[in-house]
């Protein structure tokens, strides 16, 4: 796991620093497939009735069949949707929404994409490990996204680097404990 990493009872108060407005926070749960961002997601929706948005469901069709066939998408294949998420991430910013975002996020610079010009942005990553990842793939039925591109993820992931705005978490506790701790770190912040 990154070292940035919190231990189970760690909640820095400064972890998640505070958004400009602070009226308006988006948790941006970021991982490889299999972290559990959806399932975490939906726990943190039922908490809090923000808004959600599973970012998968901006993928284009053509980037769907791609990965369906066991190819991983490059730059130019996720750019369209990157930029489709930022803009949902921007209107809910502009309507005053809370918000969760599903969302791979997998290098800075995708990341980078999703924040530029939205100060409410903060990156929970769901750090699993990889066995659990592979155990977790294997099991799921009815997602577009094989077993076989883990590695490829795990080869694109870039951890979250000091001066961005997030924070990792262990994603090998139950999905409950995970929203928990995430709205620990928001809390005061929303």
């Amino acid at each position: 796991m990154p070292d940035d990493t919190l231990p189970d009872d760690a909640v820095p108060d400064d972890a998640l620093p505070a958004p400009a407005d602070p009226g308006t926070v988006t948790v941006v749960l970021m991982g490889v497939s299999g972290a559990g961002k959806s399932t975490v997601a939906d726990e943190l929706v039922a908490a809090t009735g923000w808004a959600f948005l599973e970012g998968d469901s901006l993928h284009p069709a053509a980037s769907r069949a791609l990965m369906t066939t066991g190819r991983p998408l490059d730059d130019p294949d996720r750019a369209p949707w990157l930029a489709a998420v930022a803009a949902w991430i921007g209107e809910q910013e502009d309507a005053g929404r809370n918000a969760v975002v599903t969302c791979s996020a997998l290098r800075r610079r995708y990341r980078d994409v999703l924040r530029a010009g939205h100060p409410s942005v903060r990156f929970v990553h769901l750090a699993v490990p990889a066995s659990a990842l592979k155990r977790r793939l294997l099991a799921r039925v009815g997602h577009f996204m094989p077993a076989t591109l883990l590695a490829s993820q795990i080869a694109t992931l870039e951890p979250l680097q000091p001066d961005e705005p997030g924070v990792a978490v262990p994603g090998d506790r139950t999905p409950h404990q995970i929203a928990e701790a995430v709205l620990r770190l928001v809390a005061g912040r929303s």
